[in-house]
């Protein structure tokens, strides 16, 4: 089983997107996915339920905000989506209240962690996919001292790479706590191959000596309408061009986790 969280301090970075539909990718390589949506906007959770159902999750307690406040394994707050093996750990607006929860508790860095254990212990899937809201603080801590490693997007734009360097040095203090936490690479998104910012950016990542995936994500106005319907790209629309995009990402990573 691997555990991976899809990360970066700044918004628009495509973090969500690439965690649903990757995840979902895994899912029709075969593979036994999990969701964790461990951000306030609930975005990922969206990404497979319609609204009046996510706001259930969100009302009911049937979320990771409950889990993680009351100490209780994930196992119980297990959703199942429309598709056999691919599961999903609902978010809550309240999630906007974890940092301050997180600060009064005990262990406070591994609470993720130990709620996950016996998931882990279970064997039942063979990716984790964890999509940490754009902050760096307590509960991206606890996200990070969970994961075995982190996939960075980064949006191919004049503003993609602001504040890269402090989310690679959070990485490098995550990893005091978490000893086996690795970077498992940067995925450009957003990506329009005919401007210079993103030559631009690719260059800069190349100086800066940090893992890339190959495969890039280009801008694709079906991944707003596969959202609106509130389904991955590949279920929405197989023929899209970020749909064999996001396949080819995802056996890049499932390469990678050999």
């Amino acid at each position: 089983m691997e555990c991976i969280a899809f990360a970066n301090n700044k918004g628009g970075s495509g973090k969500t997107t690439s965690c649903a539909n990757v995840g979902y990718c895994l899912w029709t390589m075969g593979k036994k996915v999990l969701l964790i949506d461990g951000d306030m906007q609930m975005n990922l959770s969206l990404s497979y339920f319609d609204e009046d159902r996510v706001l259930e999750f969100a009302t009911s307690g049937h979320n990771l905000y409950t889990a993680i406040l009351e100490g209780e394994s994930l196992e119980k707050y297990i959703v199942n989506t429309d598709y056999d093996g691919l599961d999903l750990i609902p978010s809550s607006t309240l999630m906007s209240g974890m940092e301050y929860k997180l600060f009064a508790m005990e262990d406070r860095e591994r609470r993720l962690k130990k709620s996950m254990a016996k998931i882990l212990k279970s064997g039942k899937y063979d990716y984790i996919l964890i999509d940490a809201p754009p902050t760096l603080g307590g509960w991206v801590m606890n996200i990070l001292a969970a994961v075995d490693s982190v996939i960075l997007p980064v949006e191919a734009s004049p503003w993609g790479l602001f504040g890269l360097a402090n989310m690679l040095d959070f990485i490098d203090e995550a990893k005091k706590i978490n000893k086996g936490l690795e970077l498992l690479g940067i995925a450009l998104t957003k990506v329009d191959i005919r401007k210079n910012y993103y030559k631009q950016t690719a260059e800069t990542l190349k100086e800066a000596d940090v893992p890339v995936f190959k495969t890039i994500i280009r801008i694709d106005r079906e991944v707003e309408w596969a959202q609106d319907n509130s389904k991955p790209i590949m279920a929405y629309k197989n023929s899209a061009r970020s749909a064999s995009e996001y396949l080819e990402l995802a056996k890049e990573v499932d390469k990678k986790c050999q």
